[in-house]
């Protein structure tokens, strides 16, 4: 065990329940080939990284897929919202005795193992990371210890998640370089791996 924790929010793959903006500008099938590759790219970005990992699931633990137990311990999620899931794993992480947790979703396929890198060094003089996404969101947080009120009456999936967040804040923080998670059809046009999956007019 390391004194850093990575969690790893992840959607089960199953068709129609995973990148379902998307799935309205591509279809459910395309949707989840997408987020296949969102996946895979999420893992192998973070598999190598000196930190402990947890993948946390949303509705089932899955032992035989691509998050290699050698390298990601696996969880639940609990049921509830958004704030309640991430600040329920944060809790678990601190009871654990982890100083330092970075917490990242599956949607970015501009994520480098160096942005994580980044976080937990922040994290060594600061008390709050994010990583802000262009939708107003991030796609990141790290804590040096729970701090519930980032995680509550907050306008989940909006654009004023991050700016709301920081208003919160009575402590020192840092924000990370911005980047762009794949949300919708307009997200996918400038990446090519993604253009199979993107209908000609």
């Amino acid at each position: 065990m390391t004194k850093n924790l990575l969690i790893i929010f992840a959607k089960n793959p199953v068709l129609g329940h995973c990148k379902t903006r998307l799935a309205k500008g591509i279809g459910p099938e395309n949707a989840l080939a997408v987020y296949r590759i969102l996946l895979q790219h999420t893992a192998q970005t973070t598999r190598n990284l000196k930190v402990d990992k947890e993948v946390f699931y949303t509705d089932f633990i899955d032992n035989e897929d691509l998050w290699d137990p050698r390298f990601f311990h696996k969880n639940k999620q609990i049921n509830g919202s958004l704030g309640e899931k991430m600040l329920a794993a944060f809790e678990a992480g601190f009871k654990k005795g982890y100083h330092k947790i970075v917490l990242i979703g599956t949607d970015l396929i501009s994520l480098e193992a160096s942005d994580i890198n980044e976080a937990f060094h922040v994290l060594e003089k600061d008390s709050v990371v994010f990583g802000p996404a262009q939708d107003g969101g991030y796609y990141l947080i790290g804590l040096s210890q729970t701090r519930p009120e980032l995680f509550q009456n907050i306008p989940w999936s909006t654009h004023e998640v991050l700016s709301k967040s920081i208003e919160r804040l009575t402590c020192t923080y840092q924000v990370l370089q911005e980047k762009n998670d794949i949300d919708t059809l307009e997200d996918l046009a400038e990446i090519p791996v993604f253009l199979p999956y993107i209908p000609t007019l």
